[in-house]
C-alpha cells in the first residue's frame, strides 16, 4: 500500500448507524465443503433477518466470482486473494450496519484467520457447515464432484485439494443431519445470544 493513502473517517459513527437501524453490523462466515449447504442456510438466515427488520446480505462465492473476483482462479494463491477481498468487502458492509453472511468454501485456516483479523473485534463469527464429504458428494448439486472424480476439475476441495476444518469456530452446524431450517435457526440464535441483533418479538 502506498504511504500516501490514509483512511478517511466520516462524520457518521457505528453508534449513529445502530440508532437508525436498531442493530449493528456483523459477519457470519460460513465455511464448508462444496454442497454442504452454506448458500442455502445463508439465504434462509438472510430472509429471516430481513423479515425481522434486520438489514442483511449474502455474499455468495459464485456470485462474487462473476464480478469482483472474476480475475481469480482456483489455485491456492488465488483462493487466498479471493478470501482477502471478500473479508475487506464484508468489513465495509458490516461497518455500514449490515449483517453479512458469507458463503465460501474458504478451505484454509490461515485465510479464515486473516478474515477474522480484518473484521472489527467481536463482530466476526465463524460457522462451520460440517456436512460430511460423503453427503456433499451424494448431493452434488452442481455436478462438481462428478467432474472432479473424472479429472475434469483440478484442485477440488475435499478430493484433490485439502479442506482445513475450523478448530474453534463459534458454531458448528450440519454435522448431525439437521435440516437447513434448523441450521438457520441456530445462526439467528447465536446472533441474538451475542447481542448482535435483538431477540425476536414476532414469536408467540
Amino acid at each position: 500500500m502506498s504511504s500516501n493513502v490514509t483512511w478517511h473517517h466520516g462524520h457518521v459513527s457505528a453508534d449513529d448507524r445502530r440508532r437508525v437501524l436498531g442493530h449493528g453490523g456483523a459477519i457470519l462466515w460460513l465455511t464448508g465443503l462444496s454442497g454442504s449447504g452454506k448458500s442455502t442456510v445463508a439465504g434462509l438466515v438472510e430472509k429471516t433477518l430481513i423479515e425481522r427488520g434486520v438489514l442483511a446480505y449474502v455474499l455468495d462465492g459464485d456470485n462474487v466470482r462473476h464480478g469482483l473476483n472474476a480475475d481469480l482462479g482456483f489455485g491456492e494463491k488465488d483462493r487466498t486473494e479471493n478470501i482477502r477481498r471478500i473479508a475487506e468487502v464484508a468489513k465495509l458492509m458490516a461497518d455500514a450496519g449490515v449483517v453479512v453472511l458469507t458463503a465460501f468454501i474458504s478451505p484454509f485456516r490461515a485465510d479464515r484467520a486473516r478474515a477474522r483479523s480484518i473484521a472489527v473485534e467481536g463482530t466476526f463469527l465463524e460457522v462451520h457447515v460440517a456436512t460430511p464429504l460423503e453427503e456433499c458428494e451424494r448431493r452434488d448439486p452442481k455436478g462438481l464432484y462428478k467432474k472432479a472424480r473424472a479429472g475434469e476439475i483440478r484442485d477440488f476441495t475435499g478430493l484433490s485439494s485439502p479442506y482445513e476444518a475450523p478448530e474453534s469456530p463459534e458454531l458448528v452446524i450440519g454435522a448431525s443431519g439437521e435440516s437447513p431450517e434448523q441450521c438457520a435457526d441456530a445462526l439467528v440464535a447465536i446472533l441474538e445470544s451475542r447481542q448482535l441483533i435483538g431477540r425476536s418479538t414476532l414469536a408467540g
